[in-house]
């Protein structure tokens, strides 16, 4: 799915650690909280 500069960002969730807690972080625990910049990285912690 192609999104486009001002498309809302479709629902996901990732893995985070914190200390030694393990824990899912979903988009949507932000919503209508907090402001949330979403930003991709590819090839970060990889050799290039």
């Amino acid at each position: 799915m192609a999104l486009k500069v001002g498309d809302p960002a479709p629902e996901f969730e990732l893995a985070a650690v914190e200390g030694e807690r393990q824990f899912t972080v979903k988009l949507s625990d932000f919503l209508g909280k907090k402001h949330l910049v979403v930003s991709f990285h590819p090839l970060d912690w990889t050799p290039t």
